[in-house]
């Protein structure tokens, strides 16, 4: 019988498959071969969800087993980060003699950063009364006298009730600076945070020598904005979810970035707004012939850029494509490769012991 192989050695197996299949898959838009930037093997999961299993007395979380959706008991969970692990823990140990904050439970959240903060949202099937809130401070506090710098927000039908804020703020160091990104509960933040600085570098790196100003869709909570200030004279940043456009608002001002401006508008949005389609209100502050953007750069949902957007972005010399999806960038090149031509690729591997992949291309206009 062959020997169990090392986890380190199975990683390195399937992260060089990923390399592969992502090669093998835009070759024929001949790009150079990939930067590749590797995950920690453990621990690389800045959030997870789970499911709360009542059994009699006891309590604990699941996951289901996403191809037979047979129920796994989780007491830990090795892809978490540390924090995340001794949280599970405690919260059971607590939660699990008090009737008032069992009672209903059916999810436990936990998000947390490199920066040591947490938030927990539980999630309930029955109204929240003042009962249940004065338990849950009761908890919080007690996690706090343990150490932890922690906040809970309960969760049920049409209701949320945050204890005290329903935000925390992570540090990242990129490219010799420390940056400040505030991450909203229920919102997107990028889960694997060591993989996130890899990402982030890199396309620092890559935009270093290049004049003029920046545009850039699907911002987020200004996660990549943030982190390319300095090498652009100006930023221009869209956005269409409220809670991102404020975080990146105090995103902007926590980092001092004072040549970056967010607006509130969809890609789609903002392609009408550059094509004169429509004339949106949102935009009666902003001059954007004021903007001498040599770079566009997008980082769009599974679904990749739209045919609108597309050609938008064919307008510009440079082009900073990050997908979630190669499927769709392949899909997307197809017409991108017409005008521009892949200049540097990159795979992140975001999400290890998965085929999930992450990847972004700079795109040069042909001459």
């Amino acid at each position: 019988m062959a020997l169990k192989q090392r986890p380190t050695e199975q990683y390195q197996q399937q992260l060089d498959e990923k390399v592969s299949r992502l090669h093998h898959l835009l070759a024929e838009f001949n790009p150079p071969m990939p930067d590749v930037f590797s995950s920690p093997i453990k621990h690389y999961r800045m959030r997870a969800e789970f499911r709360i299993w009542h059994d009699n007395d006891d309590l604990y979380h699941i996951m289901f087993d996403p191809a037979t959706r047979q129920r796994i008991r989780m007491d830990s969970f090795p892809a978490a980060s540390r924090l995340i692990n001794q949280l599970m823990a405690e919260m059971i140990r607590q939660i699990k003699p008090n009737k008032k904050l069992r009672y209903k439970l059916f999810q436990i959240d936990y998000l947390t950063t490199l920066s040591n903060q947490a938030i927990v949202s539980l999630l309930y099937h029955c109204k929240l009364d003042e009962s249940w809130q004065q338990h849950a401070i009761t908890l919080r506090d007690t996690l706090r006298h343990q150490g932890y710098n922690i906040h809970i927000i309960g969760r049920a039908s049409r209701q949320k009730i945050c204890l005290d804020c329903d935000y925390i703020d992570e540090i990242l160091p990129v490219a010799g600076k420390n940056l400040i990104y505030r991450q909203v509960e229920n919102s997107f933040t990028q889960p694997n945070a060591a993989v996130n600085i890899k990402m982030l570098e890199w396309s620092h790196s890559i935009t270093q020598n290049i004049s003029g100003d920046l545009l850039e869709l699907y911002c987020g909570n200004g996660n990549f904005s943030i982190a390319l200030a300095d090498n652009f004279h100006q930023v221009l940043a869209t956005e269409i979810a409220k809670p991102s456009v404020a975080a990146a608002n105090f995103n902007i001002m926590a980092n001092q970035c004072n040549n970056v401006q967010i607006i509130r508008m969809s890609a789609e949005e903002f392609t009408q707004a550059m094509q004169g389609v429509r004339i949106f209100n949102r935009l009666k502050h902003i001059n954007l012939a004021d903007y001498q953007c040599e770079t566009i750069f997008v980082d769009p949902p599974r679904s990749g850029l739209d045919e609108k957007t597309i050609t938008l972005t064919q307008n510009y010399p440079y082009i900073v494509y990050i997908s979630c999806n190669p499927l769709t960038l392949a899909a997307n090149l197809h017409r991108l490769n017409q005008t521009h031509c892949i200049e540097k690729l990159a795979l992140f591997d975001q999400f290890p012991y998965t085929h999930h992949m992450e990847c972004g291309v700079l795109l040069k206009r042909r001459s």
